[in-house]
């Protein structure tokens, strides 16, 4: 990738920087984008209708998308200019698009900035264009208003479950983006493997005169090395370096199947449904915890949801929703709290790490809280073993997408990984409570006979009088 004209510069020996500058407006150039962008992070020279920016964590696209609107909203020839600015949560939009480090707010010269009214979500420019602030959770909210610009946030963590008509929260924002002579949406995210990145880089692959015209750049961290601390560039890449997810968290990739991982994109999606029959009686929360005040981890925190036959091996189990969370103890089980109000279910959590903090964080929040403890014996790859399984006899049902489970799902390798697989973890203990081995005080159903290795694992067998299978490590 190319580097910007400020990096150029700095590249110069002295004499010759202090020439090239000499006559700019040192005041002019902290708020010219033109100087400070790569070539990569300007719009494309063609015409364009999606602009997928397509990178890795670091690489500038906040940055490069913020400009991007605040250059638009500098016209007014065309008439007045409406855009939409997305995000999954509203925490998202103004925490990341409107006020974060590289939002609108902050990359806006006095004399540009705009006018923010939270309590209205509206963004208004001292020349009368105007921003409408909208969250991915809530596709609806999408359907109606019109606009001429718009910018998607880390489209690929949206939520895809369409609404009561059947419209996803991108449809929506599509359609919605119908002004002017010259409708222009700009996407910016990191890679997971969902639907829509699929779809949208198949358009940019296909020809279509008169139609929509997509246009994907792409890029990784290591780009935006100029602008990133070298402590912090040798530590994510001391980590993750050589790992399936820097492929895709740092270079931007979209990963293919990933040769030794548990789960693949196609037993999950041959049982994927985009509604969860709510007559399932049995629920139950997953919790995978992070003991320290400052983590590295996440917390896994997993929802799911199963039917209650007597026979484990005949129950189907849904996964509802993946709420995990980074954060301090008091921070994962104020979540694990708001997700058992929720749902109106108990939680059950590993507690080898943590011992009685899992139950005593959760309880001192909300003492009514039923809170199951399980203690894992084995390997995370021997847990999550009987739970492959139920997946592949298409017995677990995703309801919608849960993209960064699935990410971690796909890419995890246990032979290979360091990285504690905190959301499977949480899966895993939810589905093994609903399907393979009901913890102590829950209620779920009787065991059948047992083979020997069913017995070491503590599983129901899916045969009755029958040697039961043997669970490897792969």
């Amino acid at each position: 990738m190319g580097k910007s004209i400020m990096e150029l510069l700095a590249a110069l020996p002295e004499e010759e920087r202090l020439a090239a500058m000499q006559g700019l407006d040192p005041e002019g150039l902290v708020w010219d984008w033109s100087v400070w962008a790569r070539p990569e992070q300007l719009p494309p020279n063609e015409d364009w209708n999606v602009w997928l920016v397509l990178a890795g964590r670091g690489f500038g696209k906040t940055r490069l998308a913020a400009e991007w609107v605040r250059e638009q909203a500098k016209y007014t020839n065309t008439g007045q200019r409406r855009f939409a600015l997305v995000a999954r949560t509203a925490a998202d939009v103004r925490d990341v698009i409107v006020e974060g480090e590289s939002g609108i707010m902050n990359v806006s010269p006095p004399s540009e900035k705009p006018l923010y009214e939270p309590s209205k979500r509206r963004l208004t420019w001292p020349n009368g264009n105007t921003a409408t602030l909208f969250t991915a959770d809530e596709p609806d909210g999408l359907r109606g208003p019109q606009f001429t610009h718009a910018w998607g946030d880390e489209i690929a963590a949206w939520r895809q479950t369409p609404d009561a008509a059947g419209m996803t929260a991108f449809d929506n924002l599509r359609v919605g983006t119908r002004l002017g002579s010259n409708p222009q949406i700009l996407c910016t995210t990191t890679p997971k493997r969902v639907p829509l990145l699929y779809k949208l880089i198949e358009e940019s692959r296909t020809d279509k005169a008169g139609g929509s015209k997509v246009v994907v750049t792409r890029g990784s961290t290591l780009d935006n090395a100029g602008n990133l601390s070298g402590a912090y560039l040798d530590t994510i890449m001391g980590v993750y370096e050589g790992t399936t997810l820097a492929r895709q968290e740092l270079y931007g990739e979209m990963l293919d199947d990933v040769e030794g991982a548990l789960w693949n994109e196609e037993m999950v999606e041959a049982a994927r449904e985009a509604v969860y029959p709510h007559t399932t009686p049995l629920r139950v929360i997953g919790v995978d915890p992070s003991v320290a005040e400052n983590p590295r981890d996440e917390c896994g925190i997993v929802v799911c949801a199963a039917t209650a036959e007597p026979d484990l091996y005949k129950r189907n189990a849904w996964v509802l929703e993946d709420a995990s969370i980074h954060g301090s103890p008091d921070t994962w089980a104020r979540r694990v709290v708001e997700m058992a109000r929720k749902w109106g279910c108990p939680v059950v959590a590993e507690v080898n790490q943590g011992g009685a903090l899992v139950r005593n964080a959760i309880l001192s929040i909300d003492p009514t809280i039923k809170v199951l403890e399980v203690h894992s014996k084995y390997g995370k790859a021997l847990r999550a073993e009987p739970v492959v399984l139920a997946y592949e006899q298409g017995r677990v049902h995703h309801v919608g997408y849960h993209q960064d489970l699935e990410s971690q799902m796909y890419s995890w390798i246990p032979e290979s990984s360091s990285k504690s697989p905190d959301r499977v973890d949480a899966l895993v203990h939810a589905m093994t409570a609903l399907l393979i081995k009901p913890p102590p005080g829950f209620s779920g159903g009787k065991l059948r006979a047992k083979s020997f290795a069913d017995r070491k694992m503590g599983v129901a067998s899916p045969n009755t009088g029958r040697v039961g299978r043997v669970f490897r490590v792969r």
